[in-house]
């Protein structure tokens, strides 16, 4: 027969709940080091060919700057230069002798009330926009007034702007209208 007798003054511990909670932790920990390692291991994957791709933008950006460069150097040849110029002279011309008068002219009868009168129209194309002079003399400020809302208020006509308002009638001369006015507007036939 067997006697179990303690003779340890101190009672026995166990250190199972200890070595448990030690346990959970190391496996949480080691969970948490493969997810943030994985995590690692993908951003730098990721930065790797955003690197690459930077590289292969820079190196493409390279080649246009040298052949903008080399093409830079082409046109500021004399010859060049001069063949530049005399295209865009040509294409002035072109621009010019392609603008639809006639329906300008349409235009301008729909909007033209009683007592104005156009006394000179100049076209000049700026920036692909065809900007129209306009010198008018009317017969009072309401007149005026008419054409003005009218150019306003036209589909053809726009960023109307009076440039300046005279009244030759009052310094003497026979026949001329009482009030003339010149404007500018930007023109788009449609």
């Amino acid at each position: 027969m067997r006697v179990h007798l303690n003779l340890a003054t101190k009672r026995l511990e166990t250190h199972r709940r200890f070595l448990a909670v030690s346990g959970i932790a190391a496996l949480v920990a080691g969970l948490l080091f493969v997810v943030l390692g994985n995590h690692f291991y993908s951003a730098r994957k990721m930065d790797a060919e955003l690197r690459a791709r930077t590289e292969e933008i820079r190196s493409k950006l390279a080649k246009l700057d040298d052949q903008r460069a080399e093409l830079d150097n082409y046109f500021t040849h004399k010859d060049v230069a001069d063949l530049r110029d005399r295209a865009a002279f040509l294409n002035s011309i072109i621009d010019a002798r392609s603008f639809d008068w006639t329906r300008m002219f349409m235009d301008l009868e729909h909007i033209l009330p009683a007592g104005v009168r156009v006394i000179s129209i100049e076209p000049k194309q700026e920036k692909g926009r065809i900007q129209v002079k306009l010198r008018i003399g009317a017969s009072n400020y309401d007149a005026k007034l008419k054409f003005q809302q009218g150019l306003e208020g036209s589909r053809v006509f726009s960023e109307v702007r009076e440039l300046s308002e005279a009244q030759p009638g009052l310094s003497g001369n026979v026949g001329s209208d009482p009030l003339v006015v010149e404007l500018t507007a930007v023109y788009t036939s449609i």
